[in-house]
């Protein structure tokens, strides 16, 4: 039996530290000056620049010539994708993602959310005409804020009550796309809705000519672990006809991989 002696002679706070200065890196805040990371974890400017040089010369962080500000270096990148590639999730779901792909001719996506924000987890790209004018460069890896994109209003929704609603609080609303929601009552109206329907949308919220639909995927607990969506450029398809054609195939692709993970409605 471990005593509290021993988890406490285990612990690391070097560790500890650095990984706190990883973590403060998000979508909305790539690049971080010493000064700005050792506010946000408590550490006086000459403990923050080692720690920071240290990340660096590991190549965990690496420093903006012109800013001189840091930001994450490569060596993230490869844990980053070795957790995503090690994911049962991706591949339960890569083969259903794939068909609902070629079944539709839209690109598919899935994505797990990470605190604020969504991180893409599978991407099946089309090469429909029109398809590349949304694509955003996006690719495996790749995180945006979770409140303007149809999988983070899915994961958003389907937190337990507390968890949503500290999310809400923490959100910085900015404006993405012509009808981006930028104020905290209008998402919280949205999320009810989602969480009532089943499924969330996206017409031009995060960019312009950009339209999706998500919808959750379900481990046996009813958590959703993460969210699929057909991605569509507003010139193919009307945001009613992408609802009233896509939404069942998109929902019945989402419970198939829900089921494989162990759920049962």
């Amino acid at each position: 039996m471990t005593s509290q002696s021993d988890t406490a002679s285990a612990h690391s706070q070097s560790l500890e530290r650095g990984l706190a200065i990883l973590s403060a890196f998000r979508s909305g805040r790539p690049l971080l000056g010493v000064s700005e990371l050792g506010r946000e974890i408590g550490l006086s400017r000459s403990t923050a620049h080692r720690y920071i040089a240290t990340l660096a010369k590991l190549g965990y962080l690496q420093q903006d010539t012109a800013t001189k500000k840091y930001r994450l270096g490569p060596r993230v990148l490869d844990l980053g994708f070795s957790a995503i590639n090690s994911m049962e999730l991706r591949e339960v779901a890569a083969p259903h993602l794939r068909r609902l792909s070629d079944e539709t001719g839209y690109t598919v996506n899935m994505a797990i959310l990470d605190g604020l924000d969504i991180v893409y987890v599978e991407r099946c790209r089309s090469s429909r005409a029109g398809q590349r004018e949304i694509d955003l460069d996006l690719h495996v890896g790749s995180r945006l804020p979770a409140y303007c994109t149809s999988l983070g209003k899915v994961l958003l929704a389907y937190l337990p009550e507390k968890e949503r609603e500290a999310a809400l609080d923490r959100i910085d609303f900015a404006r993405r796309g012509p009808n981006t929601i930028v104020s905290r009552s209008a998402l919280a109206e949205e999320l009810a809705r989602v969480r009532e329907n089943g499924f969330a949308i996206n017409n031009e919220e995060l960019a312009y000519g950009l339209r999706s639909i998500a919808a959750p995927v379900l481990v046996h607990d009813g958590t959703a672990v993460a969210a699929i969506n057909l991605a569509v450029h507003r010139t193919m398809v009307s945001m009613a006809e992408l609802v009233a054609r896509l939404s069942s195939t998109l929902r019945r692709t989402a419970a198939d991989i829900s089921a494989h993970l162990g759920y049962r409605a």
